[in-house]
């Protein structure tokens, strides 16, 4: 197929998964009420944790932060993708493409890291609470939250120039709900083998140290829990750690079909899937993992409403 020349004013059509799907009405009003929630759930965290003091310790801060990853990562992808079903437009401009890809890399390599962060965090507050405030002083605090943002964006910023310079073949449709590597080296004019592997290397890179982190971490904290005298220490750690255990398993699974699993066990209908869990579905759920099961951010949210209620009523 002959090469189409993307700086002509040029872009893309993202087929998505609401073209393809038996009942795209049904879906679209789903993925509208995930959307919803999303930012409603992450909103009020965010609200919850930035307005009450008590929780200006590390591992909320770095709970906002997941947050604001998750708030963000999701309306990278969501609006455009209801809009564009509701407006029957599915075109993405070759900049808007590039932007996507760059973003959607940045919030997910952060997001990868982070979770290796919040897991240390919670290895030191189980393990050694009596040098918690030490080990996670205020200059450690905001390394974790830094490093994973500079990081991630370097890396994100290297695929995106390298991806976006391949001559694309006439067929504009991509048969994906957002720009990402995996779809897009599909249509490329060239020979992709060696930046295939790439990366390959790159997601392996980032996801399984820290997931090798994780499982270290949590392992120890397991050993740790079985030995504390008291039911009740035990049963709120088990709990603490459970709620990051979840997301860590819906994050990381989605993330490793995507970069890490060989091309050929990828396809359109289980790409599309894969994106919707982790640019929608998680986002949704990991505020309610963590805030529901946790007594102090109900609380404070709680606290925080009641404070609005009461300046709106004076």
């Amino acid at each position: 197929m002959e090469p189409w020349n993307s700086t002509l004013g040029s872009g893309f059509i993202l087929m998505g998964i609401l073209n393809d799907s038996g009942s795209p009405e049904l879906l679209c009003a789903t993925i509208t009420v995930l959307y919803t929630l999303a930012l409603t759930s992450n909103g009020l965290l965010l609200l919850a944790i930035t307005m009450d003091a008590r929780l200006h310790v590390p591992m909320y801060l770095l709970l906002r932060q997941l947050s604001l990853m998750d708030l963000l990562f999701t309306s990278v992808v969501t609006p455009k993708a209801i809009v564009d079903f509701l407006l029957s437009e599915n075109t993405i401009s070759f900049g808007g493409c590039a932007l996507q890809v760059f973003l959607v890399l940045t919030l997910g390599g952060a997001e990868d890291l982070l979770l290796a962060f919040m897991a240390y965090d919670r290895y030191v507050a189980i393990c050694h609470p009596l040098n918690y405030m030490v080990l996670m002083r205020p200059r450690v605090c905001w390394l974790m939250v830094v490093t994973p943002w500079v990081l991630a964006s370097l890396n994100a910023l290297g695929h995106t120039l390298y991806i976006m310079h391949f001559s694309f073949c006439m067929s504009r449709k991509i048969s994906h709900l957002l720009c990402e590597i995996p779809p897009l080296l599909k249509w490329a004019c060239a020979d992709t083998s060696r930046y295939e592997l790439m990366v390959y290397v790159m997601g392996v890179t980032f996801l399984i140290p820290s997931f090798v982190a994780i499982l270290v971490s949590y392992s120890v904290i397991l050993l740790t829990v079985l030995h504390m005298p008291s039911n009740e220490g035990r049963q709120k750690a088990l709990i603490t750690c459970s709620s990051h255990l979840t997301v860590v398993g819906m994050f990381y699974g989605a993330a490793t079909f995507m970069y890490v699993l060989p091309s050929f066990l990828h396809s359109p209908k289980k790409d599309n899937i894969i994106s919707v869990f982790y640019t929608m579905v998680t986002p949704a759920l990991n505020p309610l993992i963590y805030s529901l099961r946790n007594k102090e951010v109900m609380g404070a949210l709680r606290r925080v409403l009641q404070k609005y209620m009461l300046r709106t009523h004076s």
